[in-house]
């Protein structure tokens, strides 16, 4: 079921999507992907940017968590355009298919870069219009969600993350399978899912990247375990110079 478009919060119709046999395939995907890149991400604060129904941070440990956007749900009203949290605040962003279905995915990225920490993550999931969900669009794409999304070619992405000093760490393409809505015809197609990450990896319907905010002449340290010596104004120091007066009096011929 392809869901039309007649509202301003595509984001809405996207989650509603979701729930069809199609939309419940990629959900899944996605969720796994997610479940396995954030575990191991580590910081207070996490932000997770639309479609509540995905819960991206589920598997991640940050004592501080939200999601925020336009979706019914969010916990933070705001549009991914202009984000309400102060620069350098946040150790984790998620974007699933936000560039998709904004309206600026460029701006969207400006801010990402500008809310996260040096050394902060970005993941980012979204359609790929090289693969048989692409070729698909091409014949839905005035009609109905998600085949009315921007879907964006990975290497126009790579340039703009690359002008906003986000590194990729590494990536990865899901949901080979064939984009119908018959669960008959999906269910055959699952053996595409080996084949088409042995044999055409890049083919992927859903491309999923786990960036690294990188910042210049800033290197993190971890802590210094080295021993400060004390001052010789502190009471240890005194005590020690007392002790080594005595020991050198009581050796005096």
């Amino acid at each position: 079921m392809d869901m039309p478009v007649s509202v301003e919060n595509t984001f809405d119709y996207f989650a509603a999507w979701l729930q069809s046999p199609l939309g419940s395939y990629v959900l899944a995907e996605e969720a796994g992907w997610f479940d396995r890149t954030t575990a191991d991400i580590f910081g207070y604060k996490a932000v997770q940017l639309e479609l509540p129904q995905v819960d991206c941070l589920r598997n991640n440990r940050m004592p501080w968590r939200a999601i925020a956007g336009q979706s019914a749900g969010v916990r933070v009203r705001c549009v991914p355009e202009l984000l309400p949290f102060e620069n350098q605040s946040l150790d984790l962003l998620a974007l699933p298919h936000v560039l998709d279905f904004c309206k600026d995915p460029h701006q969207v990225l400006r801010e990402a870069e500008r809310v996260l920490v040096p050394e902060g993550r970005l993941l980012i999931t979204g359609f790929n219009p090289w693969s048989l969900w692409g070729m698909k669009r091409l014949r839905h794409r005035q009609q109905s969600v998600p085949w009315q999304g921007q879907f964006i070619a990975l290497p126009r992405l790579k340039d703009w993350l690359s002008l906003l000093n986000l590194e990729s760490m590494r990536g990865e393409y899901l949901c080979y399978s064939l984009p119908v809505q018959q669960e008959k015809w999906l269910n055959r197609s699952r053996f595409l899912e080996n084949a088409g990450d042995r044999w055409w990896p890049a083919a992927g319907g859903v491309y999923c990247l786990d960036l690294v905010k990188r910042v210049r002449g800033v290197r993190m340290i971890g802590p210094g375990w080295k021993r400060v010596p004390a001052p010789s104004g502190t009471p240890a120091a005194a005590i020690d110079k007392l002790r080594f007066q005595a020991e050198k009096d009581r050796c005096k011929p």
